[in-house]
């Protein structure tokens, strides 16, 4: 596993960051896939991954969900037909992710408190994650087809600073907790 030494450089722009969290959320939910299909996995390893999935969709996950919602949506609302039908879409997308993340963040916790369920549960586990791969597909590639392209095209650089500065705040100060 490739390890990173300090802290990852800010993104370029609030678009930019949002993406990241994009590969963030993909990262994730094949961690989590991963840790439903392998077998055998030392109850150290199922904690840690557990741990790390539990962690981010619990936590970091509804983060992004209100970046898009009360950052993006009011600055692009209004703008142009089809972009409001793809933010009517993205808002409601993220309440159908709500309820296999749920099942995910669920089962990880489970796992994290006995490890040594893991083969009864890693079945479940897959299911409810696969079923969240299948839900972030075409979401993510939605909004990366036609609600960032968007953003960058339609509001003005000091909205996007204050749409990276919301970000931030959101996490506390933070960059790359998202």
């Amino acid at each position: 596993m490739l390890t990173r030494i300090g802290k990852p450089a800010p993104a370029a722009d609030a678009v930019g960051a949002l993406l990241e969290c994009h590969d963030r959320i993909r990262g994730m939910t094949s961690l989590a896939v991963r840790l439903g299909r392998m077998e055998g996995l030392p109850p150290a390893d199922v904690v840690d991954a557990a741990t790390r999935v539990h962690r981010y969709f619990s936590r970091a996950l509804p983060l992004h969900a209100r970046d898009e919602e009360e950052s993006l949506i009011p600055r692009l609302a209004g703008r142009e037909a089809e972009l409001d039908r793809a933010l009517a879409d993205m808002a409601a997308e993220h309440r159908q992710h709500d309820e296999p993340v749920g099942r995910v963040v669920a089962l990880c916790a489970e796992l994290i408190e006995r490890p040594e369920r893991h083969a009864e549960l890693a079945p479940s586990l897959a299911d409810a994650a696969h079923e969240l791969e299948g839900h972030f597909a075409d979401h993510l590639e939605r909004e990366e087809r036609v609600i960032f392209p968007a953003a960058r095209r339609l509001l003005a650089p000091r909205d996007l600073e204050h749409v990276r500065e919301e970000i931030r705040a959101r996490r506390g100060g933070a960059e790359g907790a998202h």
